[in-house]
Parts: C-alpha cells; structure tokens; sequence
C-alpha cells in the first residue's frame, strides 16, 4: 500500500505487469466493442509480433528438416530414428502451419535459401564434416523437402 501511494496510485499497464492478462482483457475489449478503451498501439505491435512468431518458427522447423534431410543423404550408415523421427515431425509441423495460414508456405518459399543456407552450416557442426562437403545450394526443392515420400526408398531397406 505504501509503495502504491509513493507511486501516487501510478502503476504500469497491464500488458507490461501480466502480458498474457493484457492480451486477454484486450480481446474482451474488442469483444464489448469497448474499441475507445482498446490500447491500439501495444495491440498493433503484439498483433505484428505474432505474425513475426508464425513466420519464425517456419523458417526454425525448416532448417532443422533441411539440416536432416542432408545429414540423411550425406551419411547414410548414420542414420538414425530420431533424424527420421525429426524429419516427420518438422514435415507435420509445416504442415499444420501451412493449413492454418496459407501464407506461411510463401514465406517458406520466400526463405528457403536461407534457411538451407543455415542447415548446410548447422548440419556440418553436427556431423563434423567440412561445410564444403554439402551442396552450396539445396539437392532438393521446398515441395520435395515437404514431400513425406522424398527419401522414402532409402529408408525401406530397414537402415
């Protein structure tokens, strides 16, 4: 009480106390059609941070498929079910994104250099081997690196 009156009863926005309530009371705001109490400039910024979020996290499980389907192709003898478990996780995960917003699969289009360019590198750390023993540009497309069938063939012999 006393550090509320040395404040003069002047406490931070809800959004910067409890982000998550802040959310929450916006939307029922918006609910209400309460729009003049509406706190658009922090709404517009957590509404653009979102759509930053989604497209992130696209390009995140792109370059973990990616960094896979090479470490697949480059060291066949190393295969393992949990790169195999990665690959169909990461293809569900796109998947799901893509379906719920279509746009998300222009982004993966709009960012697949890059996000091969990143699991060239990440795929050398892990598997040790030089950054010059994988192709400077992707072996595959988006379409195919989405493709549950892509690489199937290599798999059906029980490696």
């Amino acid at each position: 009480m006393a550090r509320a009156e040395a404040l003069g009863d002047h406490q931070p926005p809800l959004y910067e106390r409890d982000l998550c309530l802040g959310l929450e009371q916006q939307a029922a705001l918006l609910r209400e059609r309460r729009f003049d109490e509406l706190d658009l400039t922090n709404l517009i910024e957590e509404i653009e941070a979102m759509a930053r979020k989604h497209k992130k996290a696209v390009k995140s499980n792109l370059v973990v498929l990616l960094a896979h389907l090479l470490k697949d192709q480059l060291q066949p003898e190393q295969r393992s079910s949990g790169w195999r478990g990665s690959i169909v996780e990461r293809r569900r995960r796109l998947r799901y994104d893509f379906e719920e917003s279509p746009s998300l699969r222009l982004h993966a289009a709009e960012v697949f250099a890059r996000a091969y360019a990143d699991a060239r590198e990440q795929a050398s750390a892990e598997t040790a081997l030089p950054l010059r023993a994988f192709p400077k540009s992707s072996p595959s497309t988006l379409e195919q690196a989405l493709d549950p069938k892509f690489l199937s063939d290599s798999r059906k012999d029980g490696a």
